[in-house]
């Protein structure tokens, strides 16, 4: 019998009409929600009947009690890096393998982390808006030529940065929960403790991955080590970062300034403190929205199913979570 799978979440459209649809078509019963579940109720009905769920939106919560109510379920291809919304130790429990794409948007992300960097040391949006008032500013800005990027987190992500801080004349360096010699000698960089890597750096760049050991990793005594010259970039998640403690840094000018590109509340709410603040940059969570980033991600999430149900296994980078049942 041909597998259920499901999409239930292509809302805003990525995959619909795309090469991974014509690839996924041919697996199995395919459903593809064009909408947006709008509770947990109207998500557990989507999916309760299917054998694999493609999840391509992060709003899509795929908790302990949606899963439990789909006793059909074995597997959940995540479209992207971020797992946060799937309830991974209810998933092993329940004999659900999770995977996701996190090679497909490296890329594209470390792209975006280096160019808000530079936007933000370069005081590119403040310099555009004078200008296009008749304005002619000056004032110095930053050269990050020479100077320190302290990489949080050196997946895939991390790793293609690291190349292009280098590339830009930087020294890297870094700090993960599993270092190594190999790892440290293919990205460029030099490990070194969380103190060490806050002290030297001009640039702190946060990848981890979000989940319960990561969450509120970040927080007030960690900024307070950095340099108050030093810049704060996050493309990785918000839950990885006390807000507080990040809004206080930045009003009380312990650090120069913050490239942003995930928020506690998305879309960024007009009441945010953030929003009036001259030394932030904010994109709305975009850094992995490039064509190339797109598309190689959906194809691989596709890819994924069909390995799965071929019981060609997963590849190890994309596997997060193995069922046991």
């Amino acid at each position: 019998m041909r597998p259920r799978i499901t999409v239930p979440d292509d809302f805003p459209q990525v995959l619909t009409g795309t090469v991974a649809e014509k690839n996924l078509l041919p697996l199995g019963d395919v459903k593809i929600h064009l909408t947006k579940s709008e509770n947990q109720e109207e998500l557990t009905a989507r999916i309760k009947d299917s054998e694999a769920v493609i999840n391509i939106r992060a709003y899509t919560k795929l908790t302990r009690e949606v899963l439990s109510a789909c006793p059909k379920l074995r597997l959940v291809s995540i479209w992207g890096t971020g797992t946060d919304n799937v309830d991974l130790d209810a998933a092993k429990e329940l004999g659900i393998t999770v995977s996701s794409t996190p090679i497909a948007n490296a890329l594209s992300v470390a792209e975006h982390t280096l160019t808000i960097l530079l936007t933000l040391a370069r005081q590119i949006p403040k310099m555009d808006r004078e200008v296009r008032l008749g304005q002619w500013p000056r004032g110095q800005m930053v050269q990050m030529m020479g100077k320190v990027m302290g990489i949080i987190g050196l997946g895939a992500i991390g790793t293609h940065l690291a190349w292009m801080a280098k590339g830009i004349g930087m020294e890297v360096l870094a700090w993960t929960a599993h270092p190594s010699d190999e790892r440290a000698k293919a990205a460029g960089v030099r490990f070194v403790s969380m103190e060490e890597l806050l002290k030297a750096s001009d640039a702190v760049c946060m990848l981890l991955r979000l989940n319960k050991e990561t969450s509120g990793f970040f927080q007030k005594g960690d900024f307070s080590l950095m340099k108050k010259t030093a810049f704060f970039v996050n493309t990785g998640r918000a839950g990885l970062v006390e807000e507080g403690a990040l809004y206080e840094a930045l009003q009380s000018n312990k650090i120069a300034g913050a490239a942003l590109d995930c928020f506690d509340k998305e879309p960024l709410p007009p009441d945010s403190p953030l929003i009036g603040m001259t030394n932030v940059v904010l994109t709305p969570h975009n850094a992995g929205m490039t064509p190339e980033a797109i598309i190689n991600g959906l194809i691989t999430a596709v890819q994924n199913v069909d390995d799965f149900f071929a019981q060609r296994g997963i590849t190890p980078s994309s596997l997060v979570v193995q069922g046991i049942r």
